[in-house]
């Protein structure tokens, strides 16, 4: 057989010129905790997009349940730290940046315009003057109604906190709830806190608060709950016997006429019968106009430990997640709202309102128990709780608060 020598020469050098990119392959090392289909989906997608705008990067992709990674992170930050981490901002990140476990990354922000396409999320990632990491997803606390009744009652939404609260009494000569919660497992309660002291007294106070700087029992707190006690009466009264998905469940069958919760919650109130037609969806109503709004919206971000082996490459894939383009496809996949402000949220009705009331926030916080720390959350979170119930404790609740206060940031 005639053998054509161009052509084996041709299919060599081919073949050397591929091996060498093969050998001159680069790899990044990402450890997430993706437990839903629809998490590991978008990773997936994404972690393809990557490698396909760079073919010399291989990315090794370490997934764990969510509760294991919780209790892993810290070994593996000090003792085999990947190139990327996925984590949480605010007081959740604090730890691992007093350590010295991240890296702060201002250099990617400032080299993608980020202050400017991710700007809302700048407070929560910040600590210490640098910013440490980029966010990818974001779920809005909006307060969510049930417009059916409050048109038997005569009444409109309002973002007015007095004409609100009027709107309650109306509702309730009805019979109804003006507003549920179910505070079984505390954490839904720590919403209204949170936007009530922030309608008060504004973001930079709440976190404030939240990082102990400022005592229980300070008058402007007290504010806080003054107002928060107009609202208690109307409030579903055995919401401690409820999980969120049980108060969903009133909104949605008309005992209760609003619920200040999640964007997670749109498929419990659509799965519960309501309509586009009947379910409605706004910002907390503004108390004090003095203040700038800020809303309460818990982000999701990617970190670059201090001991990645690859740094550089990290550095292209934080721009690259960070990107509008990346946003719009992982978010379009989850069902949820991306940061960026050029991203396109999914076409859904209540994402992109509530996509647009957070991107125009003077500013963004992340939930109590993460802008606080533990040892200050859990107790804080059961007061809240036992305020909604006997208000009239509210002097015991807050000196309660201010001991453990004084306790945990010793």
């Amino acid at each position: 057989m005639r053998i054509n020598k161009k052509v084996i020469g041709l299919a060599l050098a081919t073949s050397f010129v591929a091996g060498s990119a093969l050998a001159e392959q680069r790899e990044l090392v990402i450890n997430m905790d993706r437990t839903s289909e629809l998490d590991q989906k978008a990773s997936q997608d994404l972690i393809d997009a990557f490698e396909a705008a760079n073919p010399d990067i291989k990315v090794k992709w370490n997934n764990f349940d969510r509760e294991g990674y919780k209790s892993a992170i810290r070994n593996f930050l000090i003792a085999d730290a990947p190139d990327i981490a996925v984590w949480f901002p605010g007081n959740r990140m604090a730890p691992f940046v007093d350590a010295g476990l991240f890296d702060p990354v201002d250099d990617v922000w400032d080299e993608n315009n980020f202050r400017e396409l991710l700007a809302s999320s700048i407070p929560a990632t910040t600590r210490d003057g640098q910013l440490w990491g980029v966010p990818y997803r974001i779920a809005g606390w909006m307060l969510f109604r049930n417009d059916e009744l409050y048109e038997q009652a005569g009444v409109e939404p309002t973002d007015n906190w007095e004409e609100f609260l009027a709107n309650c009494e109306k509702l309730a000569e009805m019979d109804i709830d003006c507003v549920t919660t179910g505070t079984r497992d505390l954490w839904p309660g720590a919403g209204l806190f949170d936007l009530i002291n922030m309608r008060v007294n504004g973001y930079e106070f709440h976190m404030d608060l939240a990082n102990g700087k400022v005592p229980w029992t300070d008058d402007r707190v007290r504010a806080t709950f003054a107002e928060w006690a107009k609202l208690v009466p109307y409030i579903t009264k055995d919401h401690a016997a409820f999980g969120w998905d049980e108060a969903a469940a009133r909104l949605s069958s008309g005992k209760s006429a609003n619920f200040l919760i999640g964007t997670f919650a749109i498929k419990t109130f659509r799965s519960g019968g309501m309509t586009d037609e009947t379910l409605g969806m706004q910002a907390f109503p503004i108390i004090n106009p003095d203040i700038p709004r800020s809303e309460e919206a818990p982000i999701n971000t990617y970190h670059m430990p201090s001991g990645a082996k690859n740094k550089e490459d990290a550095r292209k894939f934080l721009a690259f997640v960070g990107s509008a383009d990346q946003q719009t496809a992982y978010n379009k996949t989850t069902i949820g709202m991306p940061v960026n402000k050029l991203a396109t949220p999914p076409d859904d009705k209540y994402l992109t309102e509530a996509f647009e009331l957070l991107a125009s926030a003077h500013a963004v916080s992340q939930f109590f128990d993460r802008d606080a720390p533990a040892e200050m959350a859990k107790p804080a979170m059961e007061g809240f709780q036992e305020f909604m119930a006997k208000p009239e404790r509210v002097d015991a609740i807050l000196e309660r608060l201010e001991a453990v206060r004084q306790r945990v940031y010793r």
